[in-house]
């Protein structure tokens, strides 16, 4: 017995150290502030990265979520799950604008706005909150006529416009109202596509803090009060442990796939790898490598915003080039399939969001690389066509053969590198020269040739 115990007490340390690594939290947790990082445009990636590193943050017990920004704007269905997360959060979240020369555009004024605490640096700016669908600045306002003060009726496509916008002006006053900020300006940030440097944005109640660092943050924010999921909860940042929290490879993946030009290459790819597996079957690597691109192209496809008349024609155009490639018809169905292809390739992208757009240059390349492609089988085709034909059963009448062995009545010829049963009405000899006079199913007639004929072949 005492020797179990000693046995228990020598492993004890290494089983303490283990529930004590393993442990989701320890005890300092409640003092941990969760740093995340939010660069470049607001998309997927950004969207599953946040709501992940928020789940974790709650699973942990941290104290505060300080979510560095600067972005351009992004997807406004991304933008506005991320705020769903935010609003949703029951850990206080600040959104902090940095550093110097970084900006919170577009989607992230209002991601600044649903925070609880919104916060700068100096020399950054928020603002242009205009919906980009539209290009990125405001509709035009109906003006007044004169003397009756009547709105003058707006067409169609202004009326969609004044509906985008009127949507995107109710969302961010409801979160400026949320917050306790300034709607006027928010409302002013979407409908005029008005801009703020730091420090004019806490001047007009637009963000709480303008902070020259992460520390400067912390100690404005020690003792401030937010409301959490309408509980009132004052913040104790002095003496916390800060955690960075940077995207890991799952979001790094999501990123790129979901990048607009990744995802069209990697469905042109999967488009050209089937086509050559089925082309030429069992060459397994071609076939292999499109399945996966494709597949991932579509799951990219999936979470972007797509026009579908765009894949069409790009569908359309890749159809007729390939028709062009199998029955050339003098170049008509690869004009009409590089122009489809082009068309929409442009229109595929159904936003104007910044770093949603494909590349006019990629579009070039592989519509070049499409076109010379199909000019290049029909060249081929072209040239095959004006060839001799060189087997069949009318190509081996006239034939001249060589006698494999010696025989009578039936033997064997070789004639068009190939060894074939023969029947002659005479005796031949090894090496003899005969000519195929006729086929009877899989067996040809020979002559022998002349003496004069067979000294001048040898």
């Amino acid at each position: 017995m005492a020797r179990s115990i000693r046995k228990a007490l020598v492993f004890l340390p290494f089983i303490l150290a283990a529930l004590w690594l393993s442990a989701p939290v320890d005890a300092q947790d409640g003092r941990r502030v969760l740093v995340l990082t939010v660069n470049g445009a607001i998309g997927p990636a950004s969207d599953d990265y946040l709501g992940r590193s928020l789940e974790t943050a709650v699973d942990q017990g941290v104290q505060l979520v300080v979510i560095r920004m600067d972005t351009p704007g992004g997807l406004d269905t991304a933008m506005r799950a991320m705020i769903k997360d935010i609003t949703a959060s029951p850990i206080p979240i600040v959104t902090y604008v940095t550093p110097t020369g970084a900006r919170a555009a577009s989607a992230g004024t209002y991601i600044l706005y649903a925070s609880h605490v919104a916060a700068m640096t100096p020399g950054t700016n928020l603002g242009a909150a205009t919906p980009v669908q539209m290009g990125g600045g405001a509709p035009d306002q109906p003006a007044d006529n004169e003397g009756d003060g009547e709105q003058a009726p707006q067409p169609s496509g202004d009326s969609m416009k004044q509906k985008m916008v009127n949507d995107a002006v109710a969302y961010i006053r409801g979160l400026a109202e949320l917050r306790g900020r300034n709607a006027d300006w928010a409302e002013k940030a979407v409908r005029e596509a008005a801009s703020l440097p730091a420090h004019e944005a806490l001047e007009q109640n637009v963000v709480d803090i303008v902070a020259t660092g992460m520390d400067d943050l912390l100690k404005q924010l020690h003792g401030r009060e937010v409301e959490v999921l309408n509980v009132t909860r004052t913040l104790n940042t002095e003496g916390v442990t800060l955690v960075e929290a940077e995207p890991d490879w799952r979001s790094g993946l999501l990123s790129v796939i979901t990048n607009p030009n990744v995802a069209y290459i990697l469905m042109l790819v999967g488009i050209y790898g089937l086509i050559f597996e089925f082309s030429n079957p069992g060459a397994i690597v071609p076939g292999t490598v499109g399945a996966i691109a494709l597949l991932l192209a579509l799951y990219s496809f999936q979470l972007l915003p797509i026009n579908y008349a765009g894949m069409a024609l790009i569908l359309l155009g890749l159809a007729l080039m390939i028709g062009e490639a199998f029955a050339p018809n003098f170049g008509v169905l690869g004009i009409g399939g590089v122009i489809a292809f082009v068309i929409g390739s442009i229109i595929l992208m159904d936003t104007r969001a910044p770093g949603f757009g494909i590349d006019l240059s990629v579009i070039g390349i592989f519509a070049a690389t499409s076109a010379l492609l199909f000019m290049f089988v029909i060249s081929m085709a072209f040239k095959a066509r004006g060839r001799p034909v060189v087997s069949g059963r009318n190509q081996l009448i006239g034939a001249v053969g060589t006698v494999v062995d010696d025989f009578q009545d039936k033997g064997r010829v070789h004639v068009h590198g190939e060894n074939w049963q023969a029947h002659s009405r005479v005796a031949l000899r090894k090496d003899q020269r005969v000519e195929i006079t006729g086929i009877d199913g899989l067996t040809l007639r020979v002559e022998p040739l002349p003496m004069s004929a067979q000294e001048e072949m040898s």
